[in-house]
């Protein structure tokens, strides 16, 4: 199915706030389906994300910096504040690509904390859209977000939020069919795309073909029709051994080099020179 305009989803957002360029951006992502593959990346900070803006069609401010910049054991332990305040210097370095930002725990527990929050993290962050991890037991949320004109990603799969345990979904058949019904519950409520995370391969497939809009993979295969991953663990920064992990380069042995060479420098008087003082 060719996806010519937002209607043929029933899907007709007009946030004032934000109004033809966030529509146009939605439009853009929705129709890469079945076209060309979505490139998708984190970003905490308006320095990375000035970087991300001229390759991804989407920017995730994740509520995985919990774990990447503080060292939480879990996405639990992130307040709706600290989301905001790193989605407003992550705005200031977006001029292109579609910003979302990850809706923390306990900030949806009901349709009218939902909207409270949506409306604040939009209002002071001046998002795109925001994303929330679930499917059947957080419908009645996105259906009123969508409801109020809040452009909405959905998340299924591992759900680092409410999961306790890490391990891929789709090996058991009851597994299988709730993402396959949630998926399409999430597509008939109104989410423009969904990500997977660590779905087995023929099963993201499956639900790929299965709707309409789409899909972002981590850890879910190329059968998606995009990608996303965490900035700091692409470039090596980030000592995670997850099998989805691809790392692009080692940042973490360059900014060893670099400091090395500082440390060597100051120490014997070498920096700064002539050519570094007034």
């Amino acid at each position: 199915m060719e996806i010519k305009n937002l209607k043929n989803l029933g899907l007709q957002w007009k946030i004032p706030a934000l109004g033809k360029s966030m529509k146009k951006k939605i439009l853009h992502i929705i129709k890469k389906k079945n076209k060309s593959k979505i490139v998708s990346l984190t970003a905490y900070s308006k320095n990375v994300a000035s970087i991300l803006d001229n390759y991804c069609d989407i920017i995730l401010v994740g509520d995985s910096l919990g774990s990447v910049l503080y060292n939480y054991k879990s996405t639990r332990e992130v307040s709706l504040d600290m989301m905001i305040e790193h989605s407003k210097s992550v705005r200031m370095g977006i001029k292109k690509s579609l910003m979302v930002v990850d809706m923390p725990y306990n900030t949806y527990r009901n349709s009218k904390e939902a909207l409270k929050n949506a409306k604040k993290i939009i209002s002071k962050t001046k998002c795109d859209a925001v994303k929330l991890e679930g499917g059947k037991k957080i419908h009645k949320s996105i259906e009123t977000l969508v409801k109020n004109k809040i452009p909405v990603m959905g998340h299924l799969g591992l759900l680092p939020q409410s999961d306790k345990t890490f391990k891929f979904k789709g090996k058991k058949k009851l597994e299988r069919e709730n993402i396959i019904k949630d998926a399409k519950l999430l597509e008939k409520l109104g989410v423009f795309s969904i990500v997977l995370e660590c779905v087995e391969t023929s099963l993201a497939k499956h639900v790929t073909k299965q709707i309409n809009i789409p899909t972002i993979g981590i850890g879910a295969s190329n059968n998606c029709d995009g990608q996303i991953l965490v900035f700091d663990d692409l470039i090596g920064l980030n000592p995670i051994n997850a099998r989805f992990v691809k790392k692009y380069v080692n940042m973490q042995k360059q900014i060893k080099k670099a400091v090395s060479n500082y440390s060597k420098e100051v120490r014997k008087a070498q920096f700064p020179s002539k050519k570094y003082s007034y």
